[in-house]
């Protein structure tokens, strides 16, 4: 069987979100990356825990040095774009839906829709661990609205309240 076919799937056959099996609550890169179709450099959670069905998860970006946004953001003084964080949180929330819904992500794709509330709280720096709570306050069919901060330690970097929807892919 390889890597993108789940038990008793025929060979050949699109992946689904639920062929992607949670380790106690968790999703490690490889389980990611079946889950949303970003890749690197664009990739922006390494792994989420405390999964929940339908209502939350957790999840979590090792910062570091070599991100390529460094070069440019600011060299001497290296911090992480706000708009990539609120991106990681948007990135943790599709983890959970594309999972939760069991998206055929071979034929749809969980698109961001928008963002009310964005708050920029305290630079992100090489080396620090984001670690970003995502709670679902409401669904309906295809659509998500949800809550996320991130936080460093105990420090609250960022937070934002933001949407996302399942739509075919090339639409």
């Amino acid at each position: 069987m390889s890597e993108g076919e789940g038990a008793g799937q025929p060979a050949g056959a699109a992946p689904k979100a639920s062929d992607v099996v949670p380790h106690g609550g968790s999703f490690q890169i490889g389980d990611i990356l079946r889950l949303i179709p970003h890749r690197y450099p664009f990739v922006l959670v390494d792994r989420c825990i405390d999964y929940v069905p339908m209502t939350s998860i957790v999840g979590l970006k090792c910062v570091s040095y070599n991100e390529p946004f460094f070069q440019g953001h600011f060299p001497a003084d290296p911090v992480m774009p706000g708009v990539l964080i609120i991106e990681a949180l948007a990135q943790t929330g599709a983890v959970m839906m594309s999972h939760s819904l069991n998206v055929d992500v071979e034929r749809n794709i969980v698109f961001f829709a928008a963002v009310d509330k964005a708050r920029f709280r305290s630079p992100v720096r090489p080396g620090d661990v984001l670690e970003m709570p995502v709670q679902a306050v409401a669904y309906r069919s295809n659509v998500f609205k949800f809550k996320g901060v991130a936080r460093v330690g105990s420090r609250r970097v960022a937070e934002a309240e933001f949407s996302a929807m399942v739509i075919p892919r090339g639409k």
